[in-house]
């Protein structure tokens, strides 16, 4: 695994990269490829929420869990597909709750690299994970390091919405920022999955997030996509 980490971010992580998990974690993904695993996103996109995303533009951001693990979905941003790739049933929800909190109309694609490009880090727990097998990366060290990815956000002056949606999310953060007087704002509510969705809708954590960004003095996000 090639560490493909924009400047910014390597100049944060400088340490942490260095730390001997991240050396045990490629071993371990150059492990499952020569055992003929799929493992997504593929290695160019890893960090893509990084290369989209530098650190000081972070002003959003949107936890997820691991990449989805069929052919052709996972890019390297959370709950996003690659245009021409159907539109995951989370992503349908939160389209419709996008559209119930702003009017906006859901675009014909999944691919949410618009959001990425003002400023939303589209991060997930785990960065990688084996082809039809959810979760099946848990444990190898990415969440330590994606942990280190929160904590340098939190060390920020300049104040970040943490939106978190779903039980995995809201500890993964809330341990971190639970333990840090900080000036963030952190949106909480269910997951967006077919499972939770009926406490998802209703959450306007799109709104909350532009009111918080304009009180800030910041630009509000523009969350609508443009069709294919």
């Amino acid at each position: 695994m090639t560490l493909i980490i924009e400047k910014s971010w390597q100049k944060v992580l400088k340490d942490e990269i260095s730390k001997p998990y991240i050396q045990e974690l490629t071993k371990f993904l150059t492990d499952e490829k020569k055992q003929g695993q799929g493992v997504f996103p593929p290695e160019h996109l890893i960090f893509n929420a990084f290369l989209k995303t530098p650190y000081e533009k972070v002003k959003v951001v949107i936890m997820g869990q691991d990449p989805y693990h069929n052919v052709g979905q996972a890019h390297g941003l959370c709950f996003s597909v690659a245009k021409g790739v159907r539109t995951p049933p989370s992503l349908q929800n939160i389209y419709k709750e996008l559209k119930a909190d702003l009017g906006i109309n859901p675009p014909n694609h999944g691919c949410l690299e618009k959001w990425s490009d003002q400023g939303i880090l589209l991060l997930n727990a785990t960065l990688t994970v084996r082809a039809h097998s959810p979760k099946s990366h848990y444990g190898k060290g990415w969440e330590q390091f994606t942990d280190q990815i929160i904590e340098k956000l939190c060390e920020r002056e300049d104040p970040i919405v943490f939106i978190l949606w779903g039980r995995s999310a809201k500890e993964k953060c809330s341990r971190i920022l639970d333990q840090k007087k900080h000036r963030h704002a952190v949106l909480s509510g269910a997951h967006p999955s077919p499972f939770s969705a009926h406490l998802f809708f209703g959450c306007r954590h799109f709104s909350k997030t532009n009111e918080f960004l304009k009180k800030w003095g910041k630009t509000p996000i523009d969350w609508s996509l443009d069709q294919m």
